[in-house]
């Protein structure tokens, strides 16, 4: 499918990211894909292989993806329209907003145990939520620390079938993540996923409306985002293929997440802006074009120039960045060299120097359900790839890192 305008690609470019996604789907480790790739005027879309592993429907253009953790760049949104009005501020404290958080207690050895603590040095600020410097994340770095089992217990997390989702509603996950103590002090390591939760919360929280009524108001209505949502719907349940987790010794296909009846079916108690959303190849495309463009679409202004500059800029010192590269290495899906280059915005990653075919400055973030999304400032260039079978074997993450590799090869000037 190409939709003609200035010339972006190359033809024969184009026609090797397609053999080489398709070697992938022909492989039978990946029952199918979507891809879609953009460079100023030009998109090219392929839709591949199957829905189920054993045949069925055809992938399709709108197929619904769960987004897993590329939920993340977008939900960020809400909270810079709040900053753009002047409804939050960068450095104030959360507290009135999260007395949850307030009067934190702060572990003395982020692996220790949890009743040896000292005070937090100073509130958690937007800031440090927006960073994901809070002090609260999951640390795949130090599985076996005591705060690591906590989540889980306390259940701010759910184990029980890998779903690493809040389960309880947003006023009783803050109270049992109140009852945690901090793993590092306000501001000062960059933690991976419980910032972004926690941002859906202050969003809902200063707006008095849902976090996702809030984000379809504000950007997924505005963007023509029709299908993104925390959930579903009925009618929509055709389009969203199960979710994979293939056994990494056998290669079996086993479904972690099915259609009818699966996470996804029904709206759930706690919209997480860590990894809760679903969508589709043409709404992703729209919100990173409308960043690539500094807040606008078409003629309509979404978020401020400012506010695009400090999601997509890195935001982190380099000591922090050094933690985030640690954290990236250890978690087997990020093959996209993010362990290597990558800073962090808010709500993304950001190319901080060249480790390999894509160049500094490029922004966005991978999912473990088999999702990556970035858009590159120099070259005007979006590129989406969705799967649904989830990260824990190789052969997405290597579909991902050729998908990437190939696009960059396709660029013709």
């Amino acid at each position: 499918m190409m939709e003609h305008g200035n010339s972006g690609f190359s033809k024969a470019g184009l026609d090797r990211l397609r053999e080489v996604l398709a070697r992938h789907v022909e492989s039978g480790k990946i029952p199918g894909l979507v891809a879609l790739v953009t460079r100023g005027e030009e998109t090219h879309v392929e839709a591949l292989g199957t829905m189920r592993h054993d045949g069925g429907a055809p992938m399709r253009r709108d197929t619904i993806f769960r987004m897993a953790s590329t939920t993340k760049p977008v939900a960020v949104a809400a909270t810079m329209v709040l900053l753009d009005e002047c409804r939050l501020r960068l450095d104030d404290p959360v507290d009135p907003w999260l007395p949850e958080l307030a009067d934190r207690r702060v572990l003395k050895r982020p692996d220790g145990p949890l009743d040896d603590t000292v005070p937090a040095r100073r509130p958690i600020t937007v800031r440090d939520l927006l960073t994901s410097t809070c002090g609260l994340g999951l640390d795949m770095t130090a599985r076996t620390a005591p705060m690591m089992s906590a989540f889980f217990e306390q259940g701010v997390y759910g184990q029980e079938d890998g779903w690493l989702l809040p389960e309880p509603g947003p006023d009783e996950w803050m109270r049992r993540l109140g009852t945690l103590p901090l793993m590092y002090q306000p501001g000062e390591r960059w933690l991976y996923n419980v910032s972004d939760d926690v941002l859906g919360v202050l969003v809902a929280r200063v707006t008095g409306q849902s976090f996702e009524e809030f984000l379809r108001e504000r950007i997924f209505g505005p963007l023509g985002m029709k299908d993104t949502a925390f959930h579903v719907p009925a009618d929509k349940l055709d389009r969203l293929p199960p979710l994979y987790a293939p056994d990494w010794q056998t290669g079996e296909f086993l479904v972690e997440d099915e259609v009818e009846g699966g996470h996804h079916s029904r709206p759930p108690a706690f919209q997480s802006g860590g990894g809760g959303l679903d969508s589709t190849v043409d709404d992703y495309h729209a919100y990173f074009r409308m960043l690539l463009n500094h807040g606008m679409h078409g003629s309509e202004r979404i978020l401020s120039r400012p506010a695009v500059e400090l999601m997509t800029t890195n935001r982190l010192t380099p000591e922090q960045t050094a933690a985030l590269q640690a954290w990236a290495r250890s978690v087997v899906h990020l093959s996209h060299g993010q362990g290597q280059h990558g800073g962090w915005g808010f709500g993304m990653t950001v190319r901080t120097h060249r480790g390999d075919y894509a160049p500094i400055g490029q922004f966005g973030w991978d999912g473990g359900a088999g999702t990556t999304t970035y858009a590159d400032p120099d070259n005007q260039l979006v590129g989406i790839l969705l799967t649904q079978t989830g990260m824990s074997t190789p052969d997405s993450a290597h579909a991902i890192h050729d998908f990437w590799t190939t696009l960059y090869q396709a660029i013709d000037d």
